[in-house]
């Protein structure tokens, strides 16, 4: 194995959660009279931490988004979750591989602890992440495209970060990741591979990662 690390996203990449969350928050924005199609928001939001919603509206509507509005979200989020939420498909395959090959990995996720953990243990992935190996935007300053995250996981977990390999499936946690001088990978189930640009390799379905990371 030609890393000492392995960073995965979490949305999408370990949790099949991106058209769950996605769809929600299309229709939580269209609510509160910010009309967002799903297309959207998988456009502008997808990989982004919970700021950069604030931010982008904000910034084309000069209006602020309601107070409540991240616990809200999540509460729709989570119940969604309980309901719908599975793993990505084969990716319990790939952390076994990686485990038996004695290759650290974690999480560096844009979502909160609390959501990271939710999908975990609905998902089953919860065995492979203990606290030691899950890290949130909540933990840094700035969230993807900031390298600060990967960065700051790396750093936790002892790994210069040209020894990682960073597995992402949005074009703002690929920027990140090239900013924090890691390999990265781009997953293409739900983003085409000409939108994650500068990628050391692409791949649509994960049993196709263990080979490019050996």
């Amino acid at each position: 194995m030609r890393y000492d690390l392995v960073l995965f996203d979490n949305d999408g990449v370990l949790v099949d959660s991106e058209p769950i969350s996605n769809r929600l928050l299309a229709g939580y924005l269209t609510e509160l009279g910010h009309e967002t199609s799903y297309e959207d928001s998988i456009r502008d939001y997808m990989g982004s931490a919970m700021h950069r919603i604030h931010d982008l509206i904000l910034e084309r509507t000069g209006q602020r988004l309601p107070e409540g509005f991240d616990d809200e979200f999540h509460a729709r989020v989570f119940a969604a979750f309980e309901r719908e939420l599975k793993p990505v498909p084969g990716v319990a395959d790939v952390l076994r591989q990686l485990s038996a090959a004695g290759v650290p990995f974690c999480v560096a996720s844009s979502g909160s602890h609390e959501r990271i953990r939710v999908g975990h243990r609905k998902t089953g992935l919860d065995r492979w992440f203990d606290d030691a190996r899950v890290f949130s935007a909540q933990d840094v300053g700035r969230g993807k495209p900031a390298p600060d995250l990967f960065l700051h996981a790396a750093r936790s977990m002892g790994v210069a970060p040209e020894r990682c390999a960073v597995v992402e499936d949005s074009p703002l946690g690929v920027q990140a990741g090239l900013a924090a001088g890691m390999d990265v990978y781009g997953f293409t189930a739900m983003t085409p591979a000409d939108k994650l640009a500068g990628v050391k390799a692409s791949f649509t379905t994960m049993g196709e990662l263990a080979a490019l990371l050996a």
